[in-house]
């Protein structure tokens, strides 16, 4: 367990210190949530309640702040408590020991490649052709198929599936039960009423700094390949379906599907459960809201929203129409009764 004192940490973020220059923690928690040992940090107002009951040890707080209580944990005082939330976190992050090493239960082809001061756990499975870069970490039970090819820095975490002829770049993060490279879904009716399988015969290419989340799948290309460009962040259970090209820094969140071929483009953002249907383009800079669904195009820089997707302002007049049906209804329903009526008196 590492633990860093109040002068440390004040140290790294050019903070200033109220209170006890050798208090410790060991890991961070939120305001309201903190507890002894821990770092926490006050970057909204309404949760300032919370810094005068809190356990942690040690909050960031931002220079312009003064509480109106006395605090009994340690302040630093910086420029921008959140910012400095971040940078913690990846010093926390960059300090823990990094695995290395290769397990003498893992499967590793003689004509596989592995780098300098890699880490392969038990039972990972390295075919034949398999070209591993420096520094990569391979946890336990991850399966890499034959010619796969992965950059320096990757982390393959436990259950990674990699089939045959895929390519993933440096720095990448593929979290466990991820699956990269599986059939995509292509099917052709036959005279019999059934199905013939097509072939996909294409791969998965996925550039440096991509993170994947846990069980999500990319399915390989019937020909060609299909792209996750660098810096895509995709959450868990994600499916990328065939041929699909998705742009640099564009954002995912969780059960987003997207149908073979499509494309989209970079800075998008699609909220979670988007469906995205076949062959649809989709620009650059769009936002997508959650649940919705797009089967036509969108230019750049436009916003949607609903099932199917209109564009935002569009959306948000529709919903409120459709929140006051019953009461229109009703009106209607009065209006067709009056005018029933006079229609009467004037017969």
């Amino acid at each position: 367990m590492m633990e860093f004192t109040a002068e440390m940490i004040a140290g790294f973020l050019g903070g200033d210190i109220v209170g006890d220059k050798q208090a410790t923690v060991h890991t961070v928690s939120s305001i309201e949530e903190g507890k002894a040992g821990s770092l926490a940090y006050l970057t909204n107002p309404k949760y300032e309640p919370f810094l005068y009951t809190t356990q942690a040890g040690i909050v960031l707080v931002n220079r312009s702040f003064t509480p109106s209580q006395p605090v009994a944990a340690t302040l630093i005082r910086v420029d921008d408590a959140g910012a400095c939330v971040l940078k913690l976190l990846e010093m926390y992050n960059a300090a823990k020991p990094r695995k290395e090493g290769i397990s003498r239960l893992a499967s590793i082809a003689e004509s596989a490649r592995v780098g300098e001061k890699c880490y392969i756990g038990d039972f990972a499975v390295v075919e034949r052709g398999v070209e591993i870069g420096a520094g990569c970490q391979i946890y336990p039970q991850v399966y890499l198929g034959d010619g796969v090819r992965i950059g320096e820095g990757t982390i393959l975490y436990p259950g990674v599936k990699i089939y045959e002829g895929c390519v993933v770049g440096r720095n990448c993060i593929l979290h466990a039960g991820a699956v990269i490279g599986a059939d995509g879904f292509g099917f052709m009716p036959n005279a019999e009423g059934g199905f013939d399988k097509i072939p996909q015969l294409g791969n998965v290419i996925i550039e440096d700094n991509v993170e994947i989340g846990a069980n999500t799948c990319i399915d390989r290309a019937k020909t060609d390949s299909t792209i996750i460009r660098r810096g895509v962040k995709l959450d868990n259970l994600i499916q990328i379906g065939h041929n699909v090209q998705i742009g640099e820094n564009t954002v995912s969140s969780a059960q987003t599907g997207i149908a073979g071929t499509s494309k989209v483009g970079s800075n998008c953002f699609l909220a979670g459960q988007v469906g995205i249907a076949d062959h649809v383009t989709i620009g650059n800079n769009v936002k997508v809201g959650s649940k919705s669904g797009l089967d036509k195009n969108v230019p750049d820089n436009e916003i949607r929203f609903g099932y199917p997707a209109l564009p935002g302002m569009q959306y948000h007049r529709a919903a409120n129409i459709f929140k006051r049906l019953p009461e229109l209804d009703s009106r209607v329903r009065t209006l067709e009764k009056e005018l029933a009526a006079l229609t009467r008196k004037e017969e």
